[in-house]
């Protein structure tokens, strides 16, 4: 039941998000608009922002499902690009209003997964400390998101599978060859 109600939350703000800005979303707005009362959504969110941030990570889960391993994080990084252009004017709103920072520590959140999960992959068998893992982990994410920032910001006009296959090009092969240069320090 509750997690039914955040569905209809957040597809209610994704609605609102159509024809207004975040910051002239109320909570009166959503709550009307999904015909559940004010202390409903109290009892789930803080306000708007904390609403906006369970959609992004949601969006995020159900995006990355089962493309977590180094075969597969290459199809994981495109479904990430497919779900902001799917939730376009979600995420071009809340990116141009005040909440920029949000999008950005979700796609950060999102692409440290998926990358922290190759990289654990690549280092079985291989003695290799935890830090020096998050690291290789954290490098790559900046890049990711920053190349992923940069087509939001550009309205997403490009095509992602381009952008993609490109990402694929420039990495293939370093992470395992960044695992091997932190082993051999």
């Amino acid at each position: 039941m509750a997690n039914t109600t955040k569905l209809a939350l957040e597809a209610s703000l994704k609605e609102l998000l159509r024809t207004k800005s975040i910051d002239r979303i109320t909570i009166n707005d959503l709550t009307e608009h999904c015909g559940i009362s004010r202390m409903t959504f109290y009892y789930h969110f803080k306000d708007i922002y904390d609403l906006v941030e369970w959609a992004c990570v949601e969006d995020g889960k159900r995006a990355l499902q089962g493309k977590k391993t180094y075969d597969t994080w290459l199809e994981g990084i495109a479904q990430i690009f497919e779900a902001v252009l799917e939730n376009k004017p979600f995420i071009m709103n809340v990116y141009h209003a005040v909440a920029h920072e949000k999008v950005e520590q979700y796609l950060y959140k999102l692409t440290y997964e998926l990358i922290v999960n190759v990289v654990e992959e690549k280092c079985k068998g291989i003695t290799i400390a935890d830090g020096d893992k998050r690291f290789i982990a954290d490098f790559y994410k900046y890049g990711f998101v920053g190349i992923m920032l940069d087509w939001i910001d550009k309205g997403m006009q490009e095509d992602y599978h381009k952008i993609v296959m490109m990402m694929g090009t420039a990495l293939d092969g370093n992470i395992a060859r960044s695992i091997e240069n932190f082993k051999q320090k």
